[in-house]
């Protein structure tokens, strides 16, 4: 079970009694405006996005690492996770992403999270390369990966159909050792 805590939050391995408030969550056009491929619609679809996320806790092969973002007095933030892409003898190759609730945007959670994230992925994981990106309108998320230490490797002109156009994603990344430097752990 994963269980990490910073100043302000908990970052843990989902329960069947997150199913409320997993729902409000993953349904709200608002917060997965973004991310609309994710989006549930039904409460049904939500508690198999949760059971999925639940069946890989104990899982030997591991793939899927979605975790929720409680603060320190309970209340659901977000989410924040991985999905391992691949295994390789450098370690494992990651995909992540994150959202949250919007009276918690702007106030370094998500930030707070994903070094939390990081830093588990990396000294614990054996995590070798992690990758994320979003929108280029999405400034904020664009924002949380630099502050994380997370370099650019793209900008994709009019690459995907969100929202009746086409729009334009950046893309990012971080390697130990590059994560490693930032954080002036030698």
């Amino acid at each position: 079970m994963i269980h990490l805590q910073t100043q302000r939050l908990i970052i843990r391995d989902h329960k069947t009694s997150d199913l409320e408030s997993h729902h409000k969550l993953m349904s709200d056009d608002k917060i997965m405006y973004h991310i609309q491929d994710i989006q549930t619609n039904s409460i049904e679809e939500s508690e198999k996005n949760l059971q999925d996320a639940i069946n890989e806790i104990e899982n030997p092969n591991r793939t899927m690492y979605f975790l929720r973002i409680e603060s320190k007095q309970g209340e659901h933030i977000g989410e924040i996770g991985y999905t391992v892409t691949d295994f390789t003898p450098m370690g494992k190759l990651v995909h992540l992403g994150y959202f949250i609730y919007p009276q918690y945007w702007g106030k370094g959670y998500v930030t707070e999270a994903l070094k939390e994230l990081m830093e588990f992925a990396f000294m614990n994981n054996n995590v070798f390369r992690i990758t994320t990106g979003c929108f280029k309108e999405n400034i904020g998320s664009e924002k949380v990966m630099i502050k994380c230490g997370m370099v650019k490797e793209g900008e994709y002109k009019k690459i995907q159909w969100h929202d009746g156009e086409m729009k334009d994603r950046v893309s990012y990344r971080i390697l130990l050792e590059e994560w490693i430097e930032f954080n002036n752990i030698y």
